[in-house]
């Protein structure tokens, strides 16, 4: 059953309409069928990594959340009174290079080698060698930012290095030699080298925190923040959107000179930006920021229009949280501009950490939460498919999570989002938004958990079967 449902098939998209209509939990039927049609890639599920090579990421990546809500929930206001703070830089990096960096590196592992067909370069050992590296790296740049010991920082620099420096020649050789095109490969391609300047810019703030220097630190923490979330995060959610987007939410696609134009429009103005290293004028600043910022609001514009067209009208908590993404990123851009009008509240040093927030976690940490909402359970299903019984048919994706408790961690992470942006204004709220931000990050890693408990659990029901 299993075999004729999801391999004979030749269907683009999700190999076949039934095949969808299955793993959701319905019957095929015309929406799965105009999804598989929309989706002009072919997905190469044969060359699908061991499920272990993405999971061992997803399920690490909200804990790193939960760290970073407990600390803010142990400093308390000191931690949002300004983006210097130990305690600032320390939660900041927690989420970015903890939460975000282990989540968007698994997906791209998965991601790849499926829609773009890449092959990645022995993916279980890439696993092994990167995932364990990040966590070293991370806790030990945690540490440094707290107790400003130089050596941690060198150490966190070698970690960072010798881990992501492999990853992106193992997955930029997989984009260079595979034969697709497409918005989707450009905006990867990018996305990587946004992730090496990332690293470059971050080893060399690391070497000038640790010793004397006469580099110009701020200018290149804002140069770094930039490639940081424009040129590899930013990147890399809209590549990965144009391509999941319109198969998982049922949507138009998004218009061909909108997914060509961003991702050069966002590395020109990160290069420009960049200029600032070498003397880069004042009075340009700001235009280049909201140049940027007004990118990357048109994206989320229009993935909200896309949306609002899907075919299929339930609004599930995947699509909840994309769109509350979406919300955050045009609310980044109008706070930008509302700061830059009224220097009078832009030169507080709580603005700066209002739009952090903004992007980090209600952009960022709530698309990824949203998407391992859809990634999991369907990771869960393909492979489930290919190992079961003739009679025996794997739990759909909607059984792997539940809905309902989805839907109620969507809600905590809503408030949680919520307390933070009020405790940047309001400091007796830090240690609640603290606690609420680390329950909803656990709420995630929970969920996660549970769906690895449903794969295991019936894969030994296959296996005790045959």
């Amino acid at each position: 059953m299993c075999d004729k449902v999801a391999f004979r098939c030749a269907e683009p998209a999700f190999g076949c309409p039934a095949a969808y209509g299955l793993a959701l939990g319905r019957p095929g039927g015309k929406a799965a069928a105009d999804a598989a049609q929309d989706v002009h890639q072919n997905l190469s599920f044969e060359q699908a990594p061991p499920i272990s090579v993405p999971y061992r990421f997803f399920l690490t990546a909200p804990w790193f959340g939960v760290a970073a809500g407990l600390l803010l929930a142990f400093m308390g206001e000191d931690m949002l009174a300004s983006r210097w703070t130990p305690g600032a830089l320390a939660g900041t990096h927690l989420l970015v290079a903890g939460f975000m960096l282990q989540a968007m590196c698994g997906a791209l592992l998965q991601f790849v080698p499926v829609a773009t067909g890449g092959n990645i370069w022995q993916p279980r050992r890439v696993a092994a060698w990167v995932h364990p590296l990040l966590i070293i790296a991370v806790s030990l740049l945690v540490a440094a930012f707290l107790t400003q010991h130089p050596l941690l920082f060198i150490a966190a620099s070698l970690g960072f290095t010798a881990s992501l420096v492999f990853y992106a020649v193992v997955v930029g050789v997989a984009l260079v030699r595979t034969p697709a095109q497409g918005a989707t490969i450009v905006a990867l391609r990018i996305a990587l080298i946004g992730l090496l300047s990332t690293l470059g810019l971050g080893v060399t703030l690391a070497y000038g925190l640790a010793y004397p220097t006469d580099l110009p630190l701020l200018a290149l923490t804002d140069v770094h923040a930039a490639w940081g979330l424009g040129g590899w995060g930013l990147m890399l959610l809209a590549g990965v959107a144009y391509f999941v987007v319109p198969m998982f939410q049922l949507t138009p696609a998004y218009p061909g000179w909108l997914a060509r134009g961003v991702p050069w429009l966002l590395l020109a103005l990160l290069l420009v930006w960049s200029l600032q290293l070498f003397g880069f004028p004042d009075g340009w600043r700001q235009p280049v920021l909201l140049g940027g910022l007004g990118t990357a609001g048109l994206f989320a514009g229009t993935t909200l229009y896309l949306q609002s067209r899907r075919r299929r009208k339930v609004r599930d908590t995947s699509l909840l949280f994309f769109c509350t993404a979406m919300l955050s990123l045009i609310a980044l851009l109008f706070s930008a501009m509302l700061f830059i009008a009224l220097p009078q509240i832009g030169n507080d040093p709580r603005a700066a950490v209002w739009l952090g927030l903004l992007a980090v976690v209600g952009v960022f940490v709530t698309a990824i939460n949203g998407m391992l909402y859809k990634i999991v359970p369907f990771l869960n299903w393909l492979h489930l498919q290919r190992l079961c019984g003739l009679a025996t048919l794997p739990p759909t994706m909607n059984q792997m999570i539940p809905e309902r408790i989805m839907r109620r961690q969507f809600y905590l992470h809503l408030a949680a989002l919520a307390f933070l942006l009020a405790a940047v204004w309001l400091p007796s709220l830090a240690r609640p938004a603290g606690v609420v931000f680390a329950l909803a990050c656990a709420g995630l890693g929970v969920n996660l958990a549970g769906a690895l408990r449903a794969y295991l659990s019936f894969k030994n029901r296959i296996r005790a079967a045959a």
